[in-house]
């Protein structure tokens, strides 16, 4: 089968296109065959060797996908062949033809949800509900900011917030991104490229302030943040590309938190999925895909969900097979 490789650490150029022989199940292994990959920053940071744990080299990245169960192994016994399901990771890797996984790494996909939508679902939305629930808390009605809404992330959290009763305010830097926002739930959304953006937020609340802000890009954004927040409120930090001063007095004024978001509990993640998968089964979740590339431009890929060349949009996806992944 046709597979992304990576046979040493370095720019996008590494990612070349290999053929790999196709993995066989066995015991609670269940084989995938793939509509579409998600593309998540952390694969640009593996790729690079500019991460705290590295992969084997030579290796295949990726973990989230959407796809249709084409094989299992002898245990398998919550899926079959022919069933649709999204990845929340993956034994070999996602930029590929199939994938192998084991059956806790695959959730239902459901009909409603197509396979270029599913393969939006694992990491984005789990990180999101992280952010939200686990790391943070917020009651109906409070405020809650996502600032940098209109990614993977950023909609998957906007979603879950409206979902839970949140007033919603969320930021953005073009005219597309901002409709998706809309679109996806946000009552109140901002052009952070606009030179007054947060004395907007703060007049959008007034008096009442923001309970809670989920970052998608610390290093630029934590002191607008602690200018923003609430007293007692938590700043939930999802990214961060470097390193930023920040003045503790304002964090000290609203008596606030910040916390780390990553990975989670094996009950945490559980409860997470299903959570999700209970959204997307009532529609109150729908998944937003933005730039789409072949596997055979997975390097224009990583360029963009770093970069954003196109805008940020939704999640970027790769095609890699014959599935047709609008289904």
């Amino acid at each position: 089968m046709k597979a992304v490789q990576v046979a040493e650490f370095g720019g996008p150029e590494v990612l070349q296109i290999a053929e790999v022989p196709i993995p066989h199940p066995r015991g609670t292994q269940v084989l995938v065959k793939l509509g579409a990959v998600g593309i998540n920053p952390v694969e640009t940071y593996l790729r690079a060797g500019a991460y705290a744990s590295l992969p084997q080299l030579p290796f295949t990245p990726g973990k989230d996908g959407a796809g249709v169960v084409h094989a299992c192994g002898e245990d398998v016994s919550k899926f079959k062949p022919g069933d649709r399901v999204y990845t929340t990771g993956s034994l070999t890797g996602t930029y590929a033809v199939y994938t192998l996984c084991t059956d806790d790494q695959l959730q239902p996909l459901p009909e409603r949800i197509t396979l270029a939508a599913g393969a939006a679902i694992g990491i984005a939305y789990r990180t999101a509900y992280r952010a939200l629930f686990q790391r943070a808390t917020f009651k109906p009605r409070d405020a809650v900011l996502i600032h940098g809404g209109s990614g993977g992330v950023g909609l998957a959290a906007i979603q879950l917030a409206a979902m839970h009763g949140a007033e919603v305010l969320a930021t953005a830097g073009t005219e597309k991104g901002l409709q998706l926002m809309r679109d996806s739930g946000a009552h109140h959304v901002f052009n952070h490229r606009e030179p007054d953006y947060l004395n907007a937020i703060k007049a959008a609340t007034p008096g009442k302030g923001i309970k809670l802000i989920v970052e998608m890009l610390a290093n630029v954004n934590l002191q607008h943040d602690l200018d923003l927040i609430g007293r007692h409120g938590t700043i939930a930090v999802v990214g961060n590309r470097g390193e930023i001063n920040i003045n503790p007095r304002t964090l000290m004024l609203a008596e606030a938190n910040i916390v780390g978001v990553l990975g989670g509990t094996p009950d945490e993640i559980s409860e997470a999925y299903h959570a999700i998968n209970a959204g997307l089964a009532v529609g109150a979740l729908t998944p937003v895909i933005g730039p789409a590339f072949t596997l055979e431009q997975a390097p224009e890929a990583h360029v963009e969900v770093i970069e954003h060349k196109q805008g940020t949009s939704g999640k970027i996806v790769l095609v890699p097979s014959q599935l047709d992944s609008s289904n």
